[in-house]
């Protein structure tokens, strides 16, 4: 009998004394068993029971990469669809200060069946056997603040307009977190047309709005943060959201309904469908593309898909502009989403023409307003200042375009330099706005990156 005093394996060893050193016979967990007790012990198989009555069964564990990027889908049995070889790809890691780049071989894994969540710009995703939708994905830029405030605020407020143009679409909201914690933020369609619109400068001026002013007067900003949002809806999600061995779900698959605001509930809806719909394959023994086949239907014939379906064109409409746009949003509000009949094509982000403007002056107070770099300060950044570039630049960008990448990014990333573009990585919070239009971001070492507390 193996001594250990960790618990879970206490509690095992209390239901069968010879849970813990037995050999694994064939075959797969008892749904019961499952839910019972949840254990990971690097990789290998674990015996548990679920009470004195129920079997010994055996269960494949359950590893949750929570902040993790999936670097590269490695395929087994099947042409490679992405990467290739059977090892870890090679990362580019910094050793010690100074000196130069080594590499280290990334982790493979290979279990029976993936869940992928890359959130916004999946990389994976895009690539894996030629998914097409019936319109590519269009995304938004939020930028979101945390402030401890000198009274309660006792409603959740929206806004859309002012500070943005009429031909972008967005919003602000402030919501109460706690009697002394607000939450505030702005999301703005990358699908903008000013070249030098910056969402993180436009946030700032909004506060400037007696409404923010009084909510925030006497208060302190404690976190900082910025993320890419999919905003397609129905017609920009993938054709097919599963595959051998692998299902898509929340912000990778597009799992976003615009105008009631639903990310995260769709998110967590998403993953409880592909965790049955996996379980169910597991015991089967059968992660096929057909066994996982279930899947799709669960999301399409649930709040997920019939909230998608009536909303389908809504956020479209808004390429119209804002007036004409919120006719639109009425009118298929009215019809259940029956208005205008048919799909609204749009075309992706990049693909949009953007106006070359001069940007228009902002200048940080220090107290409500802040810049770029005291915004990344507050996200807990945690990068170090000599970490390789983990974004792809091409070698000649014209200066206009410079602009247009210095206004887009909210954490001071990109900026004009005498010969042109200046990458500074380190100061990343992994956003992915500039992945939309322009520099293709990439998996990064481990370890960096903001380190959001309350967000």
């Amino acid at each position: 009998m193996t001594t250990n005093t960790d618990p879970v394996r206490q509690r095992m060893a209390a239901a069968d004394p010879a849970a813990v050193d037995a050999e694994p016979p064939s075959g797969l967990l008892d749904h019961a068993a499952l839910l019972d007790l949840i254990i990971e012990r690097n990789g290998e198989m674990e015996r548990v029971t679920s009470s004195k009555k129920s079997p010994v069964l055996w269960r494949r564990p359950v590893v949750v990469a929570v902040g993790f990027a999936m670097l590269m889908l490695l395929v087994i049995g099947v042409p490679i669809l992405l990467g290739g070889g059977g090892g870890g790809n090679e990362a580019p890691v910094a050793t010690e200060p100074a000196t130069p780049p080594t590499t280290v071989a990334t982790e493979s894994t290979t279990p029976p069946t993936t869940v992928a969540t890359e959130s916004t710009t999946p990389p994976m995703v895009e690539s894996w056997q030629k998914v097409g939708a019936d319109n590519p994905q269009i995304y938004a830029l939020g930028v979101k603040e945390l402030w401890e405030t000198q009274r309660p605020l006792d409603a959740v407020i929206h806004t859309m307009g002012w500070p943005l143009p009429t031909d972008a679409f967005g919003g602000s909201f402030i919501y109460p977190m706690a009697d002394d914690l607000v939450a505030l933020g702005l999301v703005v369609g990358l699908d903008y047309r000013n070249s030098t619109l910056g969402v993180h400068e436009l946030l700032q001026k909004l506060k400037g709005h007696p409404l923010f002013r009084e909510v925030l007067g006497g208060g302190e900003l404690v976190e900082w943060g910025a993320k890419t949002i999919p905003e397609g809806g129905y017609y920009s999600l993938p054709a097919r959201m599963h595959g051998d061995g692998l299902l898509i779900a929340g912000d990778a698959a597009g799992f976003v309904d615009v105008p009631s605001l639903k990310g995260i509930h769709y998110a967590m809806h998403s993953g409880m469908f592909a965790a049955r719909t996996a379980f169910e394959a597991l015991k089967a023994d059968d992660t096929s593309a057909s066994a996982l086949g279930g899947y799709d239907k669960r999301v399409r014939d649930s709040v997920i898909g019939k909230d998608l379906r009536r909303t389908r064109n809504m956020r479209l409409a808004f390429k119209s502009g804002f007036w004409v746009g919120g006719i639109k949003a009425g009118m298929m509000t009215l019809t259940g989403g029956a208005f205008p009949g048919g799909r609204i094509a749009v075309e992706e982000d990049a693909a949009e023409a953007k106006q070359v403007h001069p940007p228009e002056p902002f200048t940080p107070d220090g107290k409500t307003t802040l810049g770029k770099l005291d915004a990344v300060y507050r996200s807990g950044n945690a990068t170090r200042d000599d970490i390789p570039s983990h974004l792809v630049v091409g070698d000649e960008v014209p200066p206009d375009v410079v602009d247009l990448y210095a206004h887009m990014c909210p954490a001071g990333v990109y900026e004009r330099g005498d010969d042109g573009l200046v990458v500074n990585a380190p100061n990343c919070v992994d956003c992915k706005a500039t992945d939309v239009l322009g520099p293709r971001w990439t998996p990064r070492e481990g370890g960096s990156g903001p380190k959001y507390k309350r967000m």
